[in-house]
């Protein structure tokens, strides 16, 4: 007979198993569209600008509201809102497979997007609650693995949908796997109990909402607009300066006597690692995303490529992603783990350097090289980053800081797919080539590669764990 440990371990490992299942479909579709947006510029008779609104209004979406919903899980149970999310989101699944223009697609996204958004924080919820913290390496492990796996094997999935069934199956393949993770969510997925009502920073909502969706709609926009004037006497520069104005009020809010219970509690950030993680976190998130949206363009449209085989081309990063964070997950526990994203991101800065020489139009498989090593760094970068961000942190500060250093991930996708696409239209409008738009794209992602190993470095030493005792959580109450 197994002991109550034992039990506790496997009953632990399946919830995290069930919560994977839906996690690794929000995470899916902030690439899958990538590799169908010729298909979609051609069956929605849409610009590329629109088209990659499809794909900024989803991370915009997933991006804004997780400092809010990680609070709502806090407030009604993590169990209940990912189950509330999961379903808005196979529902919204639905409506984008179905949608018959881009507006109608745009919307459609935004709604799977808030699906998302209720989600991923309580998938890190429930690890930090139901693994001790000697433990948590492995359980996190698992988790940047599925993020790593599902960000860049949309490309490949996507190219096999696209070729054989069409654009709109990338959407309808998540009614499937949505039923499953219901089921398996109702099974398997312990019902953690909250323990206090939170109050709603409403203010703090309203300035973070509409800081960051100005912000990303200039960025986004600025060539469409020809960086002048988009409505009336109201320019693109004007647009992005509210947002920015706004972000700085929506901190100093924050940071306000009179806010009784701040969404972003800044105190989290005297944490070293923690400050430091969320920046190399944003970092990672415009990487892949930035990196992704004008490789797979390019190998569809200057070699011309099926969208089949842009995804073969992507899927040895894939592979290597997910394999090498379950190990990289487990070996950050230790003290010195700060190696791991430290040659992360010097993997994934050669990889792409090497990417901005390789690029034309004749065979593609010269990039496979430095598609391995791209994903080595990244799974040597996702699951350590996040342990050794959060490790240290005190225990009443794990359930905000499980929400910002979400929020700080999409934030950085929603950067990387906005500025990538920019940079990708103000070369093309100027030189008309779209290798050198893309080697500049590139050269962007390099550069803040830089920066990312620059915040990897300072990383301080954390003490290994010792104790077996686990985090005091919310109240468990078990599937019978």
């Amino acid at each position: 007979m197994s002991s109550p440990t034992q039990s506790d371990d496997r009953a632990s490992w399946r919830a995290v198993y069930a919560l994977c299942i839906g996690f690794f479909m929000t995470l899916l579709d902030t690439t899958i569209v990538n590799v169908a947006m010729p298909a979609m510029i051609t069956g929605l008779h849409a610009s590329l600008n629109d088209i990659i609104w499809v794909n900024s209004a989803y991370l915009l979406a997933f991006a804004v509201p997780l400092l809010l919903t990680g609070r709502l899980g806090d407030r009604f149970g993590p169990k209940r809102l990912y189950g509330a999310g999961l379903v808005l989101f196979v529902l919204a699944s639905l409506a984008c497979g179905l949608a018959g223009s881009a507006e109608a697609l745009i919307t459609a996204r935004v709604f799977q997007g808030l699906g998302a958004a209720a989600m991923t924080p309580q998938t890190m919820a429930f690890i930090t609650h139901l693994f001790p913290a000697h433990k948590r390496g492995a359980a996190l492990g698992m988790w940047g693995s599925v993020a790593g796996l599902a960000t860049i094997t949309g490309p490949l999935l996507g190219g096999v949908l696209v070729t054989h069934l069409g654009w709109e199956w990338i959407f309808f393949v998540n009614l499937p796997v949505g039923v499953l993770a219901i089921v398996l969510l109702v099974l398997w997925v312990p019902d953690l109990q909250p323990g206090r009502a939170h109050r709603f920073d409403v203010l703090g909502v309203m300035l973070c909402c509409l800081g960051l969706g100005l912000l990303v709609f200039g960025v986004q926009n600025g060539e469409h607009y020809d960086w002048g004037r988009v409505a009336g006497p109201i320019t693109i520069a004007e647009i992005i300066a509210v947002g920015v104005l706004l972000l700085v009020g929506f901190v100093l809010w924050q940071a306000s006597g009179r806010n009784p219970e701040p969404l972003l509690p800044l105190r989290i950030f005297r944490n070293r690692n923690f400050s430091l993680g969320n920046l190399a976190n944003i970092i990672i998130g415009f990487t892949v995303t930035g990196w992704f949206v004008p490789l797979v363009l390019f190998l569809q449209t200057v070699p011309k490529l099926s969208p089949l085989m842009a995804g073969l081309v992507t899927a040895p990063a894939s592979l290597m992603s997910g394999v090498v964070a379950i190990f990289a997950g487990r070996l950050s526990n230790r003290a010195n783990a700060k190696y791991l994203p430290i040659t992360g991101f010097t993997l994934l800065a050669l990889a792409i350097g090497a990417m901005t020489f390789l690029l034309h139009d004749g065979s593609q498989w010269v990039l496979i090289p430095s598609m391995l090593t791209a994903g080595t760094g990244m799974g040597l970068v996702y699951s350590p980053l996040t342990n050794i961000s959060t490790r240290s942190l005190p225990r009443d500060l794990l359930g905000a800081g499980a929400g910002i250093y979400n929020t700080s991930r999409q934030f950085g996708n929603v950067l990387g797919s906005a500025g990538t696409g920019a940079v990708l239209q103000v070369v093309l409008a100027s030189t008309g080539d779209f290798t050198s738009a893309t080697r500049a794209a590139f050269y962007v992602l390099i550069a803040a590669l830089l920066i990312g190993l620059t915040v990897a470095f300072a990383f301080r030493r954390v003490v290994a764990d010792s104790g077996r005792a686990s985090d005091p959580g919310l109240p468990v109450t078990r599937p019978s």
